[in-house]
C-alpha cells in the first residue's frame, strides 16, 4: 500500500504526530511506522515549531490556522488538537462560548476544503461535558454536515502503556462515502493484558541531580498550613501512573493540585519533575530533544498528545479503514 498523506493542524511539538507516523521505541517497546507521512504540519507557536523541526525530516510551519487555505491540497487524514484552553476544567478565564476560542470551527473548514477519508481531533474532557456537551454536540453537527460520520471516545492513556491518568475525547470522522465503519481499539494495557506502566519505569532517581528542582522549605510550610480538606502536595506513588500533568509544569507549585514527587518525608523534601522525566511521563521517547528554555520545554511537553496513545489510534484506522 502507498503510504498515506496527513495534514496536522495545532501541531504544537509534535506529540500528535509522532504518534501518528510511528518509527520510535518508548520503554524498550517498538512502535513501528503505520504507514503515515505528514505532507503539512503548523501551528502558531514558534517555539514548538522549532521543536518539531529538530524531531521530523519533513519541516513544521509557523501559521495562524485561520489564514491557511487547503484547497490543492489532496490528503487522507487531516488531525487536529484544536487548542482546548477555553475547556478546559482548571482554567478559571475559560470563555468556550466566544467563537474564536471554538477552534474545531477551523478544522472543520480545513477538513471541508480537503475532503479526506479521515480526521482525527482531539481535545481536554471538558469539550465533551461542558454545557452538558454543548460545544461537542456543535462539533459533531457541524462535521455531519460536511459529510462525515463520527465516533468518539474518552481515551485514558494509561490504557496504552502511558504512565499517566491522561483522559481525551478523541473523535474520528469518517467520510460517508467509504463503507468501512471505525471501532476505536481496546485498551492495549490493564485487564489482564500486559501491565498498565508506572511511574517507576520513568523515574530513574528521586534524588534529582539539580538542587534547583526541589521546593524551597517555605514551599513546604505553606503546605503545612493549608486546610486539612484540601489537596496540596500531591505526591505521586512510584507503583501506580502520575496524575494528568500540565503546560505549566515550569511553575508547578505545592498549593495546587499539580502532581510532584516526594523524595524524603522525615527532611520533607519535595521536588518537581525535570523536564526529561515529565518528557517520559507523557511517553516521549529519550531521543526527542526540546528546544528553548526550560520553560519553554515544560510548556510544550504538557500540552502534547502521549504520542504512544495516539499511535494506538491510528493503527487502528490504518487497518480498518485503508485496508
Amino acid at each position: 500500500m502507498e503510504k498515506l498523506k496527513a495534514i496536522s493542524l495545532f501541531c504544537g511539538c509534535g506529540g500528535a504526530d509522532l504518534g501518528l507516523t510511528g518509527g520510535f521505541t518508548y520503554l524498550g517497546k517498538w512502535y513501528p511506522s503505520t504507514g503515515i507521512n505528514v505532507i503539512h504540519s503548523s501551528d502558531i507557536d514558534a517555539k514548538a515549531v522549532k521543536t518539531y523541526n529538530s524531531n521530523f525530516k519533513h519541516e513544521a510551519h509557523t501559521a495562524d490556522v485561520h489564514d491557511l487555505v487547503f484547497k490543492r491540497y489532496s490528503a487522507d487524514i487531516v488531525m487536529g488538537g484544536f487548542p482546548c484552553q477555553s475547556f478546559s476544567t482548571v482554567n478559571p478565564t475559560k470563555r468556550p462560548e466566544d467563537k474564536k476560542n471554538q477552534l474545531f470551527w477551523q478544522l472543520a473548514r480545513v477538513v471541508e476544503q480537503v475532503y479526506p477519508k479521515v480526521f482525527i481531533g482531539e481535545n481536554v474532557k471538558g469539550f465533551y461535558t461542558l454545557k452538558n456537551g454543548f460545544y461537542f454536540h456543535l462539533a459533531k453537527e457541524e462535521f455531519e454536515r460536511i459529510g462525515y460520520r463520527v465516533y468518539h471516545r474518552l481515551v485514558n492513556a494509561s490504557d496504552f502503556g502511558v504512565p499517566q491518568k491522561r483522559e481525551r475525547l478523541i473523535i474520528i470522522g469518517v467520510r460517508k462515502s467509504v463503507k468501512n465503519n471505525f471501532s476505536f481499539p481496546d485498551p492495549s494495557h490493564g485487564n489482564g493484558k500486559y501491565s498498565k506502566a508506572v511511574l517507576k519505569q520513568v523515574i530513574d532517581s528521586l534524588e534529582p541531580e539539580n538542587p534547583k528542582y526541589y521546593f524551597s522549605k517555605r514551599a513546604v510550610e505553606g503546605v503545612k498550613k493549608a486546610k486539612p480538606n484540601m489537596k496540596r502536595a500531591l505526591a505521586q506513588n512510584l507503583d501506580d501512573q502520575c496524575l494528568t500533568i500540565t503546560s505549566h509544569l515550569a511553575k508547578v507549585s505545592l498549593n495546587s493540585r499539580d502532581p510532584v514527587l516526594l523524595v524524603d518525608r522525615e527532611k520533607e523534601l519535595y521536588r518537581r519533575f525535570t523536564p526529561r522525566e515529565a518528557a517520559r511521563i507523557q511517553s516521549f521517547p529519550d531521543n526527542f530533544m526540546f528546544d528553548g528554555s526550560e520553560g519553554d520545554a515544560y510548556r510544550q511537553i504538557g500540552n502534547a498528545v502521549p504520542p504512544v496513545m495516539m499511535w494506538h489510534q491510528a493503527r487502528a484506522l490504518v487497518r480498518q479503514i485503508f485496508k
